[in-house]
């Protein structure tokens, strides 16, 4: 397509310059550079294309189940036209799942705004809202978990790269809502709370049943209270510290 445009303009100046109305280099400087824009747009939009194409079949049918003309035919583009914008297959995997890591984090952000509840009660809120996704006949489960298991026996696979940095960049995140509730130790539990979510993903996709997501909540929700139970009980403790000589 952006072939095709650079050659109309090719045209047009050719037929600019035969009636003489600009100079040869003036004209050929200008449309070089609307030509090189045009070109840039062009593939940008071809790229998003065939990211979205592969998000669609990638995420619902499997990576591996899914090849690359079916992609393509997806995007409305030739294979040849797929590899100009990703080397391989993993390039374009890879793709995918960047493309899904920061929107996902957002969105469970937004389900658990800033302020008001306590943290223990807005965690709860991604365990029930997860249930409520699974009831959707769509939902496949983790698409960063679901990558890490189809290329498991290949650690520096793309997918996996990019699916542990999804994953360190959601156990932050949780270790900062905590810490901002004045948790101790958010970083332990931020971590055991991604075992309880994660967990609860692959019961819900084993079994095809939602209240796993409940389950799941109660666990985190037991967890939190006990850790903010024991937080308080030893800040209420008197000092044992002596004085004068015994």
């Amino acid at each position: 397509m952006a072939g095709a445009t650079c050659h109309r303009i090719d045209l047009l100046a050719a037929a600019i310059v035969r009636a003489g109305s600009v100079s040869t280099k003036g004209l050929e400087n200008t449309l070089t550079t609307r030509c090189t824009l045009t070109v840039a747009r062009d593939s940008s939009k071809t790229r998003r294309r065939l990211i979205a194409a592969a998000d669609g079949l990638l995420y619902g049918q499997g990576i591996r189940a899914v090849g690359v003309d079916a992609v393509a035919e997806a995007a409305g583009v030739t294979k040849r036209t797929l590899y100009y914008h990703f080397a391989s297959k993993d390039d374009l995997i890879a793709a995918y799942l960047e493309e899904r890591d920061l929107p996902t984090l957002g969105r469970y952000q937004g389900m658990i705004p800033e302020g008001g509840a306590p943290a223990a009660r807005r965690i709860r809120r991604i365990f029930e809202q997860l249930g409520k996704n699974a009831k959707d006949p769509r939902w496949r489960g983790c698409s960063f978990l679901r990558a890490a298991a189809e290329f498991a026996n290949l650690p520096g696979h793309p997918a996996r790269v990019v699916a542990a940095r999804h994953k360190r960049r959601f156990e932050a995140w949780l270790e900062e809502v905590l810490a901002a509730d004045g948790f101790g130790e958010a970083a332990a539990l931020a971590r055991q709370l991604m075992i309880l979510l994660d967990g609860a993903v692959a019961q819900i996709l084993i079994h095809r049943d939602p209240s796993y997501a409940l389950s799941a909540a109660d666990a985190a929700s037991t967890l939190l209270k006990r850790t903010n139970k024991s937080k308080k009980r030893r800040s209420a403790q008197p000092s044992t510290t002596m004085t004068g000589g015994s």
